[in-house]
């Protein structure tokens, strides 16, 4: 058997988190090994436990889910981080994208979509919740005409087939449905999106959505 994806709960929630661990037990290949109750517990939870998913509260008391995202991902080999929410979208969850989480949740959502989404970060997926996509990426665009053209001004390094990757993932396409599209091995897509993502100075495809979208490349 495989080895299960290791989960990180962090919320300052006590029922929040027993019903998240709830949901998750069901799953054969997950597992829970951790919990933490604030933000500033987290680094020390990441470093003795070794996740590879954190699901991460945005709001607590004493350190954020945006500051407590931070500070995981400036380790080295970090987990991969999903923020949850109880709002849609807030400006919390935008501050979280931006300080480099893969996506967010809602904390309503469904195992099946929770169980998903730990799956698809560990694949290097991007998650966010479904019906909010779209919102997310309108707020982020309404930066103004400076953050545009710095996003145009980072996609014009792009080679041609980096490019096309890019606007293939932004859009929601999986590694595999970009390389049926543009008739290339799945293999090709990783290493073009790895090589964008490094040119675009992004962590994951959440960023590289965002700047496609800032950049106006994904206008129909």
């Amino acid at each position: 058997m495989d080895r299960r994806h290791r989960i990180l709960i962090v919320d300052d929630d006590a029922m929040v988190r027993a019903g998240l661990r709830l949901m998750l037990r069901s799953a054969t290949d997950i597992e829970v090994v951790a919990e933490a109750t604030d933000g500033d517990e987290v680094v020390a939870a990441v470093q003795a436990h070794h996740p590879d998913v954190v699901l991460m509260d945005l709001r607590m008391s004493r350190m954020d889910g945006i500051a407590a995202t931070r500070a995981v991902l400036a380790l080295p080999s970090p987990p991969h981080v999903i923020s949850l929410t109880t709002w849609d979208v807030s400006e919390a969850v935008l501050r979280s994208i931006d300080a480099g989480a893969a996506g967010f949740l809602l904390k309503t959502g469904s195992p099946e979509e929770i169980m998903r989404a730990v799956r698809a970060v560990v694949a290097g997926d991007a998650v966010l919740s479904p019906r909010s996509t779209r919102q997310v990426l309108d707020q982020l665009t309404t930066d103004g005409g400076a953050a545009r053209a710095y996003a145009r001004d980072l996609m014009s390094a792009l080679t041609e087939r980096e490019r096309d990757v890019t606007v293939g993932v932004a859009r929601g396409l999986s590694n595999a449905e970009v390389a049926h599209q543009l008739y290339v091995s799945e293999a090709t897509v990783k290493s073009h999106l790895a090589s964008a993502q490094a040119k675009l100075d992004v962590r994951n495809r959440v960023g590289v959505a965002v700047l496609a979208e800032r950049a106006g490349l994904l206008a129909d």
